[in-house]
């Protein structure tokens, strides 16, 4: 165990402080991959988040159905996550209805629809919500049309991504339909130049896997000359990862996706309350030493968070001290 000591359209390249750090490139969905985001922002010369378009729930649940673009709810939030401080931008970007028929709809996500039928495409309109959010990387849909998430489990199968979240048990195989779904080419084209690949935080299944089931977007993981870190979650989740352990989920990882192993994983080993049922995601060093990977442990705890969540500023030191030391 290591303790811690499509071409891109011109409008889409972003400078962020660390002028001379290296090409990040984030892979997941919701709030684990904006808190990936955050943390690389902190010493990397480019970040481009690379999201899962598998989304059913919530506000891009009930949008996606009546409009012809990729759920917006996690792509939202990585912008939110992209951009540099507060602004009149980030609130009504952040902000979310409570009463009437918009109750439960994220205002950044009707922004979002509302742009692809202004600029005449999603791809046009996220370039236009970085303009508007002075963003330091760019947000790209893993595809660029809205897929459902399909998995097996003991010979059953589970369709969409809310269902998958709620099931306890093992899961035999992912993928995505339409069955001719395909990456989108700006994705490909930013995991393939990236120096560093991060993937996770997230819900293991419905977030990181999702993302990486597009097919494309794990064979560009491979064909990349990037070093790949694998950050783990804090927590199991009630449903898709119940009482996994760390193992558990790297294998799940390997065995679902066929992503080459990481070189490293980023876990937690500061002490912290975790409400029941879930449990602490722990790492054996022996076994983890079985899959070529360097165990790299920190505080990465946010004590001002009610949840369990990493701190993005913790997070960001390691990720910077294992970006300038090759790991």
């Amino acid at each position: 165990m290591r303790p811690m000591s499509t071409e891109p359209a011109p409008l889409r390249q972003r400078t962020t402080s660390a002028v001379d750090g290296p090409h990040v490139v984030a892979i997941g969905g919701g709030h684990g991959l904006s808190n990936a985001l955050r943390a690389a922002t902190s010493y990397a010369g480019r970040v481009d988040a690379v999201v899962s378009v598998t989304d059913d729930g919530g506000s891009s649940g009930r949008l996606v159905p009546h409009l012809d673009i990729p759920p917006p709810g996690d792509i939202r939030k990585c912008l939110l996550a992209l951009a540099p401080s507060e602004s009149p931008w980030t609130k009504l970007f952040d902000y979310r209805f409570d009463e009437s028929d918009v109750a439960g709809h994220s205002l950044g996500n009707l922004i979002l629809a509302a742009l692809a039928d202004i600029e005449g495409s999603f791809e046009n309109a996220l370039v236009m919500a970085e303009r508007l959010l002075r963003t330091s990387g760019s947000v790209i849909p893993a595809c660029r049309d809205h897929l459902k998430l399909v998995a097996e489990s003991d010979d059953s199968r589970l369709d969409g991504q809310v269902t998958i979240g709620k099931h306890r048990g093992r899961i035999d195989s992912v993928w995505v339909e339409p069955l001719s779904a395909a990456a989108t080419p700006h994705a490909v084209d930013v995991i393939e130049s990236a120096d560093q690949i991060l993937l996770g935080p997230g819900s293991l299944i419905t977030s990181t896997v999702a993302a990486m089931r597009v097919p494309g977007i794990t064979e560009a993981i491979n064909r990349s000359g990037a070093r790949v870190d694998y950050i783990a979650n804090l927590i199991t989740q009630d449903g898709e990862t119940y009482e996994m352990d760390g193992i558990d989920h790297l294998d799940a990882l390997l065995r679902l996706t066929g992503v080459r192993p990481p070189a490293a994983i980023v876990a937690n080993e500061h002490e912290f309350k975790v409400p029941p049922p879930h449990r602490a995601i722990e790492f054996d060093p022996d076994l983890t030493a079985t899959y070529g990977a360097d165990l790299v442990s920190a505080d990465l705890v946010d004590t001002s968070s009610t949840w369990p969540s990493h701190d993005p500023v913790k997070l960001g030191l390691v990720l910077s001290s294992m970006a300038r030391t090759g790991g």
